[in-house]
């Protein structure tokens, strides 16, 4: 139905890591000692030896042990022809079709278990680089833009102008630091400016540059691809990097400003591959290998690199 496709949107999507839960309680074993020499109060349980990793989506309503893990999903009945496993943000929600039986579920899910848990571990790295990314915000802090660090200067004897903050780069000529390229965002701010101040004025500064680097690489795009975008919005998503709809709208996460120009690139290009092939098929990958030959390198560091929560 041609009328629906208009509303169809693919997303690039960013997992975020799901939440722990306590690790389950297991039967307690204990082994005794096979030695009649060995005291057995030195005796464990199996549940002391081995604690079993646990994930738990926050809505969870049924729970499966698979492998060496207990994992806590949710599970929903849908309009849909086969079972489907999701690894988001929250952790992992699975959806079946109606006549599908519970058991069945489970068995696939099982099948299925070790990728279920390779993806679970990956997400939970990914929020621990996360949060020790994450930014104070003051004066000398530092945050990633395009992939290299940037300190914060509050400067309250400027305003610059309506953009609130200037970018200086600098070679540095420090001893041991000779030659080294700096750069550091002046901040129209008094030196008493609180936390959220600082990080206001800051992500302000940052969502110009990401339109403006955005619309940018859309140009250089889009007449390789033979496309044309019409709108560019911005979002603050925390689970897509971006959207493409079939009428032209892109949409893309302003944090990607914090990555390699590279990687950016291959969220752009990703997203108006889509404006010639609506799905993830093989032709839509040759479409995105065109333009960015080494798109699966790029696509494992957006996966992995750590950005600054806001």
């Amino acid at each position: 139905m041609p009328a629906l496709r208009s509303f169809f949107q693919y997303t690039l999507d960013l997992f975020g890591p799901p939440a722990l839960v306590e690790p389950a309680q297991v039967a307690t074993e204990v082994i005794a000692s096979l030695n009649p020499g060995v005291d057995h109060e030195l005796t464990q349980s199996l549940s002391q030896v081995i604690a079993p990793a646990s994930y738990s989506h926050p809505q969870a309503n049924r729970q499966l042990r698979l492998g060496d893990a207990v994992v806590a999903y949710l599970f929903k009945r849908a309009k849909r022809r086969t079972i489907g496993f999701v690894v988001g943000p929250d952790g992992l929600v699975v959806r079946a079709p109606r006549w599908t039986p519970v058991t069945e579920v489970e068995a696939a899910l099982r099948e299925k278990g070790p990728w279920v848990t390779r993806k679970l571990d990956e997400a939970r790295q990914r929020q621990q680089r996360q949060q020790a990314a994450r930014v104070d915000w003051a004066d000398g802090t530092m945050f990633p833009l395009f992939g290299s660090d940037v300190r914060v200067v509050l400067d309250p004897t400027h305003a610059f102008g309506a953009v609130g903050a200037q970018l200086d780069n600098f070679v540095d000529s420090g001893p041991g630091q000779e030659g080294i390229n700096r750069a550091t965002l002046r901040v129209g701010l008094p030196t008493t400016a609180t936390p959220e101040q600082i990080r206001d004025a800051v992500q302000a500064w940052l969502m110009r540059q990401a339109r403006q680097h955005f619309e940018q690489r859309l140009n250089h795009f889009a007449p390789l691809l033979q496309v044309q975008w019409h709108k560019l919005s911005l979002s603050s998503a925390s689970t897509r990097w971006g959207s493409a709809r079939i009428d032209g709208s892109i949409r893309l996460n302003w944090r990607l400003i914090h990555l390699r120009p590279a990687v950016i690139d291959y969220v752009v290009a990703h997203e108006l591959s889509h404006l010639r092939v609506m799905d993830h098929s093989a032709r839509f990958w040759d479409t995105v290998r065109s333009v960015v030959p080494d798109y699966a390198h790029l696509r494992g560091q957006l996966r992995d690199d750590a950005i600054p929560k806001w």
